[in-house]
């Protein structure tokens, strides 16, 4: 995927430095949905030279160039996640910040009914939903 991110960005024109490369190369790899304060321990982990403002730019680049999608959870930090990656749905754990990403079939078909119903072709969305684990027993 990394790689993946890197061509993108090559193909949209951005000059990508070697500090470019190893935020897209992090972002690449995340399996998780990291801000910027992450992204950049991870970037400097690799490249202790890696500054935080580079990292802010960089972000700030891809998200204006379509490779990176911003999320915003409620919790006062905007997260971010490959573009390009497979459609989900995000369910976001209230006590603890985890977020579970998703898919549902039922869901999708309910999103594709209700814009029928009321006269649209629904051609992107996005779901959120917030919650607190139900204790067992």
């Amino acid at each position: 995927m990394n790689e993946n991110i890197i061509a993108r960005c090559e193909a949209k024109g951005l000059r990508m430095t070697e500090q470019r490369r190893i935020v897209a190369r992090v972002i690449g790899a995340a399996e998780d949905h990291p801000d910027v304060e992450e992204l950049y321990a991870r970037a400097s982990a690799i490249d202790p030279r890696i500054s935080i403002a580079t990292v802010y730019r960089t972000v700030k680049l891809f998200e204006e160039s379509g490779i990176l999608e911003r999320l915003e959870f409620g919790d006062g930090r905007a997260r971010y996640e490959d573009a390009e990656r497979d459609h989900h749905d995000h369910l976001i754990d209230m006590n603890s910040g985890e977020v579970i990403e998703f898919v549902d079939p039922d869901i999708e078909a309910l999103q594709e009914r209700i814009a029928a119903k009321l006269g649209y072709k629904l051609i992107g969305h996005r779901l959120e939903l917030y919650g607190t684990p139900v204790k067992k027993g």
